[in-house]
């Protein structure tokens, strides 16, 4: 029995027209059995191109995946060394000119070693204490204990590699003997550097320092000046330029060799490397010591080759240390 929307039963016209009404020819079932397979076809089309994609990115997650490990194993690189890296600040000459030497010996183990060059002596360190750098390679050892002490950083001599002895630099006169009363020297002002260039000047008698083991003395610290000699405390590296300005001055090799100055010959007097405080030496920030790549650094650095270089190239202006 039929009934009609409003609950009661329908006539036997009212169901032969509701059939007729409501009746749905064979071939719309046809096209309805057909769209459903199309569409479950193309379900099923879509989702096999949906998972080979995914397939596709795990794959590329996976070679991400070793080459990530292959980044990270910069600091623990397999036994050649492959993939791992070094960074080093470093003063131009000499430091970076013996770096650039030790570049081909370790690309022989896999490793790159980056020098990058800087003119001061205060950024070399902070950018190893800020991870900027992995090494740097131009102070010697009462420089970095004085930086130390001063600004809290965090930064160890790994390893000795030369000595370049501090000269003293004429200007219109031939001898120490002709310095003038009253003459002007330049001096450097950082603490150990101007220290060291006051003990200099003690060593040829031209002044009297109230104590000599202070390797950090100023001109205040000056006991007796015969000569009544003026000190003009300038950046280190600003030194050579400026002795045209001054009856003598006291000059860092390094900045002699950049300036053009030959310390074995055009220096008044230099100091004796043998037991000297002040062998320059690579440093690092704490924690770093055994770093593989550091420790690849140093034996290049404590090599023949190396030692060899520094002979032959500065005679003597940079003397090896190791």
């Amino acid at each position: 029995m039929v009934f009609s929307p409003a609950g009661g039963p329908l006539s036997a016209r009212e169901v032969r027209e509701t059939e007729g009404r409501t009746r749905i020819p064979n071939s719309f079932y046809l096209e309805e059995r057909m769209m459903k397979k199309f569409f479950a076809l193309t379900l099923a089309l879509l989702l096999a191109l949906s998972l080979t994609a995914c397939g596709g990115d795990k794959t590329s997650d996976t070679t991400g995946g070793d080459d990530q490990q292959q980044t990270d194993g910069a600091n623990t690189p397999d036994e050649s060394g492959d993939g791992l890296t070094i960074s080093v600040a470093a003063s131009p000459t000499p430091h970076a000119e013996i770096l650039n030497q030790c570049v081909p010996i370790l690309a022989e183990q896999g490793i790159t070693l980056t020098v990058n060059e800087y003119s001061d002596y205060v950024i070399p360190n902070t950018a190893v204490e800020d991870g900027d750098e992995d090494a740097n390679f131009f102070q010697h050892i009462p420089y970095l204990d004085d930086f130390n002490a001063e600004r809290g950083t965090h930064l160890v001599n790994v390893a000795s590699v030369h000595i370049e002895p501090m000269g003293l630099y004429l200007n219109g006169i031939a001898s120490l003997d002709e310095l003038p009363d009253g003459a002007t020297v330049a001096v450097p002002n950082d603490d150990t550097n101007e220290g060291r260039a006051l003990l200099l000047l003690e060593s040829q008698g031209l002044i009297k320092l109230n104590d000599s083991s202070n390797l950090s003395s100023t001109p205040n610290d000056i006991a007796e000046n015969p000569k009544n000699l003026q000190f003009l405390e300038l950046e280190a590296a600003n030194v050579p330029a400026n002795l045209d300005e001054v009856a003598l001055a006291a000059i860092n090799s390094n900045y002699a060799l950049g300036a053009g100055l030959n310390p074995t010959t055009d220096a008044a007097v230099s100091e004796s490397a043998d037991s000297s405080p002040y062998v320059n030496i690579l440093v690092v920030k704490e924690g770093n010591e055994q770093n593989p790549a550091v420790l690849a650094l140093i034996e290049a650095l404590h090599s023949d080759t190396i030692r060899d270089y520094i002979n032959d190239t500065f005679g003597g202006a940079v003397v090896p240390a190791f």
